[in-house]
């Protein structure tokens, strides 16, 4: 039996409006065509560590072929292309017997590509919420992201990003427990972030697993007004001649927010009347 190619001579290349197209506008356009997946190889540096289950995916592109393109850089040096994102069809494609798939070159730099994996990474379906949280977090970190920033390269409001970043608050340990209790929901999760230490978070996780609402949850967090404790940045002088301290008001605080607080504080001391 002969190999297939990426897509059935019926089907043509999807072009739904997709958030790589969103992204790809701002910095050029991009080129869409068939490459052969032996000049394709995967990146290096993908952040996503676990592909998951392909069998799904590997029937359906046997089926119908590959419908969404895959965003690569072509690097002359070798004459091969390297994936900035769509390895999961990449490897479904390979299980399937194809011999091209459909593909968007993007001439994208070592940074630009990270962020694109990054953001791909966001928009899968089968994300858990502490792995979106790792992924906002590793978002924020490298490119200095604003909460709003994100909010606008992944689709989703602020107040949605800020939330999902408060789960990275619970302990590796709490974090296995809740796993292994099936306590997977979001809006439990944030509950038990929200709860005041380790223990109390490992509490209400085994209460919930056997079958707490989260209404109840709430309700029993009420009377006490627990809040997370405030984010404190410190900074001492190597030489020993003052300390900074900034306290905020809210728990989780990004290196960008530090960052954007000290040039406010910069600001408003060069405009001070001496």
């Amino acid at each position: 039996m002969s190999k297939r190619t990426g897509l059935p001579p019926t089907v043509r290349m999807r072009h739904d409006y997709h958030y790589v197209e969103s992204i790809t506008a701002l910095t050029g356009a991009a080129i869409g065509k068939m490459i052969p997946l032996e000049h394709i190889r995967p990146n290096p540096n993908q952040p996503r560590k676990e592909l998951g289950a392909l069998q799904e995916l590997t029937h359906s592109i046997r089926e119908k072929g590959v419908l969404e393109p895959l965003l690569v850089r072509f690097d002359a040096a070798d004459d091969m292309y390297t994936i900035i994102s769509g390895e999961r069809r990449y490897h479904a494609a390979k299980a399937a017997g194809l011999l091209e798939v459909p593909c968007i070159e993007k001439d994208a730099d070592g940074a630009e590509m990270l962020e694109l994996a990054l953001i791909e990474n966001l928009q899968r379906k089968d994300l858990n919420p502490f792995e979106e949280a790792e992924g906002l977090h590793a978002l924020a970190e490298q490119f200095d992201y604003t909460h709003e920033e994100i909010a606008r390269r992944i689709g989703k409001s602020r107040a949605t990003v800020t939330e999902t970043l408060t789960l990275r608050a619970i302990p590796p340990a709490v974090r296995k427990k809740c796993e292994d209790l099936k306590v997977t929901s979001k809006s439990l999760l944030l509950e038990v972030a929200r709860q005041p230490n380790e223990k109390k978070m490992a509490d209400l996780a085994e209460k919930l697993a056997q079958g707490m609402k989260r209404s109840e949850a709430r309700a029993e967090r009420k009377p006490t007004v627990v809040r997370l404790k405030p984010f404190v940045y410190t900074y001492r002088a190597p030489t020993g001649d003052f300390e900074l301290r900034l306290r905020f008001r809210k728990s989780v605080v990004l290196k960008s927010e530090i960052a954007e607080t000290l040039r406010a504080i910069l600001k408003a001391l060069e405009h001070q009347k001496s």
